[in-house]
């Protein structure tokens, strides 16, 4: 049975341990066939978000060496992914992200980024940029609100402002316009301790304001809610939210959303090559199927039908509409 980590409610209560939940209601949690390779490259970021699972920021010097990277780019070929998805931190500030985009791009059918956007504001990444276009890459931008205020209170100062730039400055590039195949997508996380609105309203409420106010353009944008977990889990504690939302999160449980899982069709490998069920797993050091495992040793994805290790946290991406 995959190892759980019970997720403490009050002082000598839990909530029902996630695979006890799906032990009752007679439901399993597998793999589906493995079509994407998510690739966390460090956790260093510029930036210090509230709401940040992985606790990434300007102290975290953690990084994926070149050695490490020639591993993942033989992993992907061997184990025939389409997607590779390569995230942080923010991996903008890695050396040698290009060298990574350059050699994914003819493994792979689609080439996802996840950005802050605020550090392409702060530095000079034109030839990042040049690459991600002639590769093709799509860029997944954390853009949590529509308000300055609420965008800056959850990932700081200043924050808005440059997310807005550099916004502008992935249009003129063809992002996010018809016509161009260079996808951008946003992503909205709430600021509090509250599920996100539905997300086909959302989108459209952004994409109309974005458009009218600022002349912005975007494809799509998905709400997610955030996982209870490293710097996210010490502000609820501290505010006195912690036991709500996790109790929250359990009751609003939907088996609907386990056949759309993120974990059945992704893996995901650390700075140091191991590997994951999840980013959330990743963050905790709950490894692939609860067993300890390096690229090196796997000769390709994780089998259909293949246990994944599951902990309380789980709950996040089960909750309503899910973390799909």
């Amino acid at each position: 049975m995959p190892q759980t980590i019970p997720l403490q409610v009050a002082p000598g209560q839990t909530i029902e341990p996630f695979q006890k939940r799906l032990e009752r209601l007679g439901l399993v949690l597998t793999r589906d066939a493995t079509q994407t390779l998510q690739i966390n490259i460090g956790p260093h970021c510029n930036l210090s978000c509230r709401h940040c699972h992985l606790e990434a920021g300007p102290a975290r010097r953690e990084r994926m060496s070149r050695e490490t990277m020639d591993e993942v780019v033989d992993y992907c070929r061997r184990g025939c992914f389409a997607v590779a998805d390569i995230t942080g931190g923010a991996p903008e500030l890695h050396s040698e992200l290009g060298y990574l985009l350059d050699a994914l791009a003819p493994q792979v059918k689609r080439l996802m980024l996840r950005s802050n956007l605020t550090a392409l504001a702060e530095g000079n990444y034109d030839a990042l940029l040049e690459r991600c276009v002639a590769h093709r890459v799509a860029i997944i931008a954390s853009f949590p609100s529509l308000q300055a205020g609420q965008t800056d209170a959850q990932r700081g100062a200043g924050v808005w402002k440059k997310s807005l730039a550099t916004l502008q400055r992935l249009n003129r590039l063809g992002y996010g316009q018809n016509g161009t195949q260079l996808a951008l997508d946003l992503v909205s996380n709430p600021a509090g301790a509250f599920f996100p609105p539905a997300q086909a309203q959302t989108e459209k409420r952004f994409k109309l304001d974005l458009l009218r106010k600022h002349g912005l353009a975007f494809n799509q944008l998905f709400t997610f809610a955030n996982a209870p977990l490293g710097r996210f889990k010490t502000w609820l504690l501290a505010s006195g939210n912690y036991d709500r939302y996790v109790q929250m999160l359990a009751t609003a449980f939907n088996p609907c959303t386990l056949p759309g899982l993120m974990c059945r069709t992704l893996v995901s490998v650390d700075w140091n090559g191991l590997l994951y069920d999840c980013d959330f797993n990743l963050a905790t050091g709950q490894a692939l199927a609860g067993k300890r495992t390096h690229i090196a040793d796997m000769p390709g994805p994780p089998a259909r039908g293949a246990p994944i290790a599951v902990a309380e946290h789980c709950y996040c991406c089960t909750a309503g509409a899910g973390f799909t």
